[in-house]
């Protein structure tokens, strides 16, 4: 029972501080910003024409190595290459890629591409505009469209084939006459007395090859071989997805995500014209075979009763072809080791559950935020002035790639939950939560969306379904078994008392925060919600 109110009472106290600190951070970030903006200026017009000078002392002639050409690297290449960097990309198959993830841009991603210059690359490859998810629960739909109005007519989420975009941004990033592409395996990066200088590669020949840069980047992904080297981070393993084409097949809300939430999470959304792209979420240790035919047995006799009439025939039909494909889902958080001439960025950096499809919009926030950084350095010869000005960049990224995991991470602990019966009790307040619309079901879309990527708005989301579940387990009359059925789910939602003590002391009872504080806590707290109080806050461009 002390817990209890030790949990209620810590929560208020958490809610007052975070709103105290959201204050104080606003005008801290007026003051900071203010100043770091004229440094940044001052650094730009010692700059020749305004953008950042190369060195010619490299003796590569280049000043920055993207290991990788996928969504992060290419995105980034083109973003350094039209500042004036000399840009080497080295990508094990520059062949268009044939994958079934990073096929839903969210609205904010599609933002940070306009950003980018790189809108374009979406346009000729069939993208579908999505303008928002229909959720359905045992019968039940809940439509939330992404809160677009404020925003041009053009600004919406997309999808598309994966390889379709890659490949649109490789070309443009290839066509800045400082910017070359080389495929070609990364097996080790370059050191040098802690200090790293480039990379050591085998070309498409099988020769062994070296290459420096002043700037090694390392954006090879969720698979990353260089993530060991400079980052601290362990993979999680959350779920698998098992994916398909659905051809010819129309959904019932025409530009919309469909997420069916059952005992077997379902996704549908179109990605080009006659074609849906379905993925189940498939949970355990030991998944059924795609080989010898047990998944797709699995696919039609436990899930498919699952799947609406009107897409029943279609999904059986399509699974009876073949051709199924399975595809890890990873959550990693950020925990870089700044290196001296080395950084990651992209999936190699951060990952969370791919259900929210936020991925994309991560990277590419990620990519401007670096893209402004560099800008205001005259060159990269100095590479511990440069790694630890960058440290600033962690904090930077914060709003919105904390914003994202988190509702990422959230969501997917409460709806792909299978055999909690506390987690699926979580799954229809959520449910009932996001029906509710308005500053609620809309808020989350909000975030969701990268339209308003506020990590305390995060934070107000989970207090605010907190009480949404104690009224509703409350209601129409408390009895001692609907109070313990509250205080119950008020613990799940990670109230802060208990939080904070499992974080100070370890110690933790009715499993607390199992669903809301470890998100949050993976994050950061301190980078989260007081930047100001690090150092690295403050860090301004390295003057030369």
């Amino acid at each position: 029972m002390m817990d209890y109110i030790c949990c209620i009472l810590g929560s208020f106290m958490m809610a007052f501080l975070l709103g105290s600190s959201f204050i104080h951070n606003l005008k801290k970030e007026r003051k900071i910003g203010l100043s770091k903006k004229k440094l940044r200026s001052e650094a730009l017009k010692r700059s020749a024409n305004g953008k950042p000078r190369s060195d010619d002392t490299d003796p590569g002639g280049v000043d920055v190595i993207i290991v990788g050409a996928g969504v992060a690297g290419s995105a980034l290449a083109y973003a350094l290459g039209k500042d004036g960097r000399r840009v080497h990309v080295i990508e094990r198959d520059l062949t268009q890629p044939d994958r079934m993830v990073g096929e839903l841009l969210q609205p904010g991603g599609y933002l940070k591409l306009i950003e980018l210059d790189l809108q374009d690359c979406v346009s000729g490859i069939d993208a579908q505009e999505v303008l928002g998810i229909v959720f359905y629960k045992d019968g039940r739909s809940v439509k939330l469209p992404f809160p677009l109005q404020n925003f041009p007519s053009n600004v919406c989420g997309r999808s598309f084939h994966n390889g379709c975009l890659i490949q649109n941004m490789r070309k443009k990033a290839a066509s800045l006459p400082n910017v070359r592409f080389e495929e070609g395996t990364v097996t080790s990066l370059v050191t040098e007395k802690g200090i790293i200088k480039g990379v050591r590669y085998k070309t498409k020949a099988g020769q062994e090859s070296t290459a420096y840069a002043h700037l090694t980047i390392a954006s090879d992904g969720g698979f990353s071989n260089l993530r060991r080297s400079l980052c601290s981070s362990k993979v999680e393993i959350t779920s698998r997805f098992i994916g398909f084409l659905i051809e010819n097949c129309d959904l019932p809300h025409p530009n919309y995500g469909h997420v069916f939430l059952g005992d077997t999470p379902i996704l549908f959304y179109s990605i080009a014209t006659g074609e849906v792209r379905c993925m189940v979420n498939i949970t355990g240790e030991k998944i059924p075979s795609i080989s010898n035919g047990e998944m797709a047995n699995y696919l039609k006799t436990e899930v498919a009763p699952q799947v609406p009439p009107e897409l029943r025939d279609a999904f059986i039909s399509t699974i009876d072809k073949g051709n199924l494909r399975s595809a890890i889902n990873k959550s990693m958080p950020a925990s870089p080791c700044p290196t001296p001439g080395g950084f990651l960025i992209g999936d190699a950096l951060n990952m969370r559950h791919p259900f929210t499809g936020g991925g994309m919009t991560v990277a590419f926030s990620d990519v401007v935020v670096l893209r402004d950084l560099l800008r205001s350095l005259n060159d990269l010869s100095d590479p511990v002035a440069v790694c630890k000005y960058l440290e600033s960049f962690y904090i930077l990224r914060k709003p919105m790639a904390c914003s994202i995991n988190s509702v990422a991470g959230l969501l997917s602990k409460i709806f792909f939950a299978k055999d909690d019966p506390i987690m699926k009790e979580m799954g229809y307040v959520c449910f009932d939560y996001m029906g509710l619309g308005g500053i609620f079901g809309g808020g989350l879309m909000s975030i969701l969306s990268g339209l308003f990527p506020r990590p305390l708005n995060v934070v107000l989301h989970i207090v605010a379904l907190a009480v949404f579940a104690v009224g509703r387990s409350l209601l129409p009359c408390p009895s001692p078994k609907r109070l313990w059925a509250a205080a119950r789910l008020l613990l799940v939602c990670g109230l802060f008392a208990q939080s904070l003590l499992i974080l100070h002391t370890g110690y933790s009872s009715c499993g607390a925060s199992s669903v809301a504080f470890p998100v949050l806590k993976a994050e950061g707290i301190r980078k989260t919600f007081f930047p100001w109080t690090l150092a690295a806050y403050y860090r301004v461009p390295p003057a030369y």
